[in-house]
């Protein structure tokens, strides 16, 4: 009983074999829910329990309701008759280190069984006694369980709302600030045209960002691979930075030449994005933001190592070691901690690396790509 996976097999211990083991015709497992201080029936066959009604059935055929309505108490192997109830149930408290944590309700004799008063002997009322002290400890442990589960998917929730949030913050920017030009009314067709469709791409790229965001949550590292000219796709980096990071002064220093790049571009670009915005925030909204590029071989293949790296204070030396982990943070009002985090997973994902170099001064960050992935190993037969 206590090694049993989870409540569906404990549940199944206790209301099938158990009555077939005592000759009852049916038995029912119910859970003490401390937050709405009621019972809960848990049906066979379902690793969570359903709220019980009061009268309603479960499988076994007591529900949640018959906690009330047995004659017999069974506590520490002796049968205590009560002033009412049905004589042909007995009610089993399942009491662990915490408390109550759940109730056995043994059911009338089976058909053909010789009908006691009460429906337990002496011996048997010993043994299920002694079995209800150890599957009041495994129902605990299962209850710890669900309730630790619970608890991590709510904290993979915050992570991923905390992450979305963080990232949303640069396209945003674009739409509100276009948005508002827009509403003043005094500009030219030609330039309200661009100007929508800035704010379209904006929220197109909102979409790709919250379909990442699901993907890395849930363990991804799917790219979706274009194979584009290295120079125009920097220019392109460079050009989308200004709108994010207004205020900012962009400088870009590409030392490329005619080499193609095989990238996921959406999420290349998140990786700048986020570290422009912790440069911003750690600059006050103004300072400088450069883009160093070169091309160089490495084992034979060609890499593209990309310095970013801002003239602000610099990452604070406390957290150096740990600033590619989730939620670490300091200094910043709006900061998550999330997006040097992100970053180094897409980073990853393509098969380079990210790292933190040493001041120069301000936060200084190198990224490691090759420009194009290593082909496939062949799949043996």
């Amino acid at each position: 009983m206590l090694e049993t996976p989870d409540l569906s097999g404990l549940s199944s211990l206790l209301t099938r074999d158990l009555p077939r083991a005592l000759g009852l015709a049916r038995t029912s497992l119910l859970l003490w829910d401390r937050k709405l201080e009621a019972f809960e029936s848990l049906t066979t066959g379902e690793t969570q329990a359903q709220p019980g009604r009061p009268g309603a059935p479960d499988a076994a055929g007591l529900g949640a309701g018959d906690a009330n309505t047995g004659k017999w108490l069974l506590a520490e192997g002796h049968l205590i008759e009560g002033p009412q109830g049905r004589h042909d149930v007995v009610m089993v408290p399942l009491m662990a280190r915490s408390g109550v944590v759940g109730m056995l309700v043994l059911g009338e004799p089976a058909a053909g069984s010789r009908r006691r008063r009460p429906p337990l002997g002496k011996r048997d009322a010993v043994l299920v006694s002694a079995l209800a002290a150890r599957a009041a400890l495994a129902l605990e442990n299962h209850l710890y369980q669900r309730e630790v589960v619970s608890s991590e998917r709510m904290a993979a929730l915050g992570t991923m709302a905390g992450m979305l949030a963080h990232d949303f913050r640069g396209p945003m920017t674009i739409i509100r600030g276009y948005a508002e030009t827009l509403v003043d009314g005094l500009i030219s067709p030609a330039d309200l045209q661009a100007r929508a469709t800035l704010i379209m791409n904006a929220v197109d790229r909102l979409e790709r960002m919250t379909t990442e965001t699901l993907d890395f949550a849930r363990g991804g590292g799917k790219l979706a691979r274009r194979t584009l000219p290295l120079r125009l796709l920097l220019e392109d980096f460079a050009s989308g930075l200004v709108d994010e990071v207004p205020g900012m002064q962009i400088v870009s220093d590409h030392a490329v030449g005619t080499e193609t790049i095989a990238v996921d571009v959406d999420k290349l670009r998140r990786v700048l994005s986020n570290m422009a915005a912790n440069a911003r925030d750690a600059l006050g909204g103004k300072g400088t933001l450069t883009l160093q590029a070169r091309v160089a071989l490495r084992d034979g293949a060609p890499w593209l190592a990309l310095l970013v790296f801002d003239d602000g204070p610099g990452v604070p030396p406390e957290i150096r070691d740990r600033v590619f982990e989730p939620f670490v943070t300091k200094g910043k009002k709006q900061g998550t901690g999330l997006g040097l985090a992100v970053s180094k997973r897409f980073v990853e994902d393509h098969g380079g690396q990210v790292e933190l170099l040493p001041e120069g001064p301000g936060a200084r960050f190198r990224i490691s790509l090759p420009l194009h992935p290593p082909p496939e190993a062949p799949r043996s037969a």
